[in-house]
């Protein structure tokens, strides 16, 4: 899969996030909810002369030089990711462990500023971005809530430790996911066929139009009772 985008809300984003995003070569979008207690970093710090009216949000200028000395293992750790040969919590371990930050991590850090400014001044200024933004996250949030409503079980938390459990338990996730997208599909497709009711379609209809619905699924099953026979027991 080509990401060209990542939707997330404000816990999803992070300096370093935006630092990896970019190198991987796709736009980390979060909706920030906090957009009101956000910084710009400077290019120089001669710039902050330029714009008197920002000087409430602006912050110290970004460490170029820092960039550029730690640029080779920013790429190194950045294709680690990309080829799947380290995990991302792995990465991360070995950046803040030892109480002093890595300097990787503090130029992926000055990296991020650069790039969350950037994003900034963008959903500031271009309300088609936010709009992006929130209908995409939209979507996600919808996912999330049908994955809660199958994963009830254990009020959707792991109940083990065990790996070979928690696989189970995420495939058969996906396995649910699948089939309650496939049957609302069908579904979707047998009401549709009828002219009257695609003909009341309307193109904000069409274009809201997900097979991501669930208030028709009973998780617990239908018990069926008929009060007109018994159980044949013997006395």
């Amino acid at each position: 899969m080509e990401i060209e985008r990542q939707y997330v809300d404000s816990h999803g984003q992070s300096e370093v996030a935006f630092a990896f995003s970019y190198i991987l070569g796709f736009d980390l979008l979060p909706r920030l909810k906090a957009i009101a207690r956000q910084k710009l970093s400077l290019a120089a710090s001669t710039d902050a002369a330029q714009y008197p009216n920002l000087e409430p949000i602006l912050t110290r200028s970004i460490n170029w030089e820092l960039i550029r000395q730690q640029y080779d293992e920013i790429i190194k750790y950045t294709t680690a990711l990309k080829l799947g040969t380290a995990e991302p919590e792995a990465i991360l371990r070995r950046f803040t462990r030892g109480g002093a930050a890595h300097p990787t991590y503090k130029a992926l850090t000055e990296l991020g500023k650069a790039i969350k400014t950037i994003f900034l001044c963008r959903y500031l200024h271009e309300e088609s971005l936010r709009r992006e933004i929130h209908e995409g996250l939209n979507v996600v949030e919808n996912w999330n809530s049908a994955n809660n409503f199958i994963f009830y079980g254990e009020r959707g938390e792991f109940a083990t430790n065990r790996v070979a459990d928690q696989e189970l338990a995420v495939l058969s996730l996906h396995l649910l996911q699948v089939c309650l997208v496939y049957v609302n599909t069908l579904f979707i497709q047998e009401v549709l066929t009828e002219p009257a009711w695609r003909d009341r379609m309307t193109v904000d209809d069409w274009r809201g139009l997900t097979p991501l619905i669930y208030h028709h699924v009973n998780p617990y099953g239908r018990i069926e009772l008929d009060m007109g026979r018994r159980l044949l027991l013997a006395a």
